[in-house]
C-alpha cells in the first residue's frame, strides 16, 4: 500500500488566496477523511492560535485518520504541536529542519553538526509523545546526500518511523528525484524498516512525475494537496497522483486507499471554500478533464470510450463523459445532443439543422442547450425580453440607483432600484421586472479588444430556485451595460426553455 499524506490544510494552505477559516478547514478535513486519506496535516500548531485550534479541533473529530502537526526542531514547536494533539485518536508529529548548505549558512546559521543535534532532539522529544513521528530534511534535493545519509541514520535511531524527502524549492527532475529515493534506501542503515515519503513542489512543473519516480524507487508514501495547491507554484496534486497509479498499475506497485470516486466532490469543495478554481484543462478534475468538442473524438468516445478516455469519468465522481458542441464537433454528436433533449430528427432534417449549428457555432463561443432548441425548433423567442435603456448613477460611499426601461414581451416597463454598486442595482431592476428567482453565482468581466474603447464582455450563471445554473453572456463598450444584457441573455434562454417544455410532446412529431 501506498500511503496518502494529505497537506492541503497546512501546506497549501499557506499559499496566497487559499487562507481558510476554523470552520472551513474542519469542513474540509472532514471531506479529506471521507476520500480516505491516511494522513492529514492539520496545520503548524506553533504558528498561531488559530492554527492550534486546527490542529486540535481537527485531531478531536477524525477517527480513522492520522491527524498530523507540523514543527520545527524547536522544544516550544513540538510541545505545542503535542498540546494540540493531546485527545487525538491517531497523532503524528512531523518534524523538521533544514539540510542544504544554503540554508544552513544563510538561514539558520548552524553547522550541519548543530543540525545533528538538533534533529536528534526534535525527534526524540516528539518520539516520546506518539510512535508515529517523521521527520524532514528540508530542500532535501540540494543537500549533500553524504550529510543526508548522517541525518536520516540520526533520525532513525532517535525514533522517526518516516523519512519525509522534500523537494522544497521544486529544482529536481524526475530521474534525479527518484534516484535519490533509491540512493537513501539503499544507504541509510534502518531505512528499509520505516517509511519513505515524498514530498514535491512543482516549481518546474514536475511535482507530480518527481512523485511518482519517488514511488518506483521504493518511496511508500507521498505527500500532495487536493488540487495541487501550496507555496509558489504548488505541491503534487493529489488526484493526480492517485489517478495515475490507479491507471498504471503495471508502472506503480502498490495501491492507495483512496475512494476515488470522491476525487471531484473535494476537488469542488475546495474550490467554494477558497474561492479558487482550478483551470479547465486540469488533470482530473478539471472542467474540460472528461470533454471532447473535435467531431472525430466524439465519435470515438460514443462508440468505445477507451478510445479517448483513459480512465471512466464515473471513477473520480464524475457523471459521464462531455460532449462540448463547438465548431469542431460533427453530425453524430448533434444528433445525440439533441435526442438528450427529446427532439429526434430524421437525417435530411439533421443536414438542415446541422448547417444551422455550424453557422451558429462560427459566431458563439460557447453552444447551449437552449442554442439548440432554438435552432432545431425555428423558434423566435430570444428577444422576449431586452434591456432598452439604462441610467446608473453611482458615487462613493452611496448607494447605487439604476433607472431601466426594460421590454418583456410587447410590453415596456419602467423601474428604478438601488444596489451597492451600479451592477448590483441594474441587477436589482432586473429582477423586480421579470420576477427572477435564485442568485447570482458566477460573473467574470473581459476586455474583447485592447484600444481605449475597449469593448467588455460579461460572462455570468445564475443560479435558479430550484439549483439549475444558467449561463448569459454579452458584450458593450459599457460594462455595467453589458452585465445588464448578461442577465438579459439568461431570461431569453429560460424562455427558450419554458417555451421548448411546453411544446415539447407536439414538436416531436413534427421533427
Amino acid at each position: 500500500m501506498i500511503k496518502i499524506f494529505d497537506t492541503t490544510l497546512r501546506d497549501g494552505e499557506q499559499s496566497p488566496g487559499f487562507s481558510m477559516n476554523l470552520r472551513e478547514k474542519l469542513i474540509m478535513a472532514k471531506q479529506l477523511e471521507n476520500l480516505g486519506v491516511d494522513v492529514i496535516e492539520a496545520g503548524f500548531a506553533a504558528a498561531s492560535d488559530d492554527d492550534f485550534e486546527s490542529v486540535r479541533q481537527i485531531g478531536e473529530m477524525c477517527e480513522n485518520t492520522e491527524v498530523c502537526g507540523l514543527a520545527r526542531c524547536h522544544e516550544q514547536d513540538i510541545e505545542a504541536t503535542m498540546k494540540a494533539l493531546v485527545d487525538a485518536a491517531k497523532p503524528r508529529v512531523h518534524v523538521f529542519i533544514a539540510t542544504s548548505d544554503i540554508h544552513l549558512e544563510h538561514k539558520l546559521k548552524m553547522t550541519r553538526d548543530e543540525a545533528i543535534k538538533k534533529a536528534i532532539m526534535g525527534v526524540k522529544l516528539a518520539r516520546s509523545f506518539t510512535s508515529m513521528v517523521d521527520f524532514s530534511p528540508e530542500d532535501a534535493t540540494r543537500s549533500d546526500r553524504k550529510f543526508l545519509v548522517e541525518i536520516l541514520t540520526e533520525a532513525i535511531k532517535a525514533g522517526a518511523d518516516t523519512l519525509n524527502i522534500p523537494d522544497t524549492v521544486g529544482y529536481s527532475t524526475p530521474e534525479e528525484f527518484g534516484d535519490l529515493i533509491k540512493f537513501i534506501r539503499e544507504n541509510v542503515p534502518g531505512a528499509d524498516k520505516v517509511i519513505i515519503s515524498t514530498h514535491c513542489h512543482n516549481d518546474l512543473g514536475m511535482a507530480v512525475a518527481n512523485s511518482l519516480a519517488g514511488v518506483r524507487n521504493g518511496a511508500t508514501q507521498v505527500e500532495c494537496t487536493i488540487n495541487g495547491i501550496g507555496e509558489r507554484a504548488g505541491n503534487a496534486a493529489l488526484e493526480e497522483v492517485v489517478m495515475a497509479m490507479k491507471t498504471r498499475p503495471d508502472l506503480y506497485p502498490g495501491a492507495t486507499g483512496i475512494i476515488t470516486p470522491q476525487l471531484f466532490a473535494t476537488s469542488k469543495l475546495l474550490q467554494q471554500i477558497t474561492g479558487q478554481k482550478v483551470q479547465p484543462n486540469k488533470a482530473i478534475v478539471g472542467r474540460n478533464a472528461f470533454a471532447h468538442e473535435a467531431g472525430i473524438h466524439q465519435h470515438g468516445v460514443m462508440n468505445y470510450s477507451l478510445t479517448y478516455e483513459i480512465m471512466k469519468p464515473e471513477d473520480v465522481g464524475y457523471q459521464s463523459s462531455q460532449l462540448i458542441l463547438g465548431k469542431h464537433s460533427g453530425r453524430k454528436a448533434l444528433a445525440a445532443r439533441l435526442e438528450g433533449l427529446g427532439i429526434k430528427v430524421s437525417s435530411e432534417r439533421l443536414d438542415s439543422i446541422f448547417k444551422k449549428f455550424k453557422a451558429l457555432a462560427d459566431r458563439k463561443k460557447n453552444i447551449y442547450d437552449e442554442d439548440l432548441i432554438m435552432v432545431a425548433m425555428d423558434y423566435d423567442v430570444d428577444k422576449k425580453f431586452e434591456l432598452v435603456s439604462a441610467r446608473i448613477f453611482s458615487e462613493k460611499d452611496k448607494m447605487a440607483k439604476a433607472d431601466c426601461v426594460i421590454r418583456c414581451g410587447e410590453e415596456m416597463e419602467e423601474i428604478e432600484a438601488e444596489g451597492d454598486g451600479p451592477v448590483s442595482a441594474l441587477y436589482s431592476a432586473i429582477v423586480k421586472v421579470s420576477r427572477l428567482k435564485g442568485q447570482l453565482t458566477s460573473f467574470a468581466i473581459n476586455a474583447l479588444t485592447p484600444e481605449k474603447e475597449a469593448v467588455g464582455m460579461v460572462n455570468i450563471e445564475w443560479t435558479d430556485g430550484d439549483g439549475k445554473q444558467w449561463y448569459g453572456h454579452a458584450s458593450d463598450t459599457d460594462v455595467t451595460v453589458a452585465a445588464g444584457k448578461a442577465l438579459i441573455d439568461v431570461l431569453n434562454r429560460m424562455e427558450i426553455r419554458r417555451v421548448y417544455d411546453r411544446e415539447q410532446g407536439r414538436l416531436q412529431f413534427v421533427m
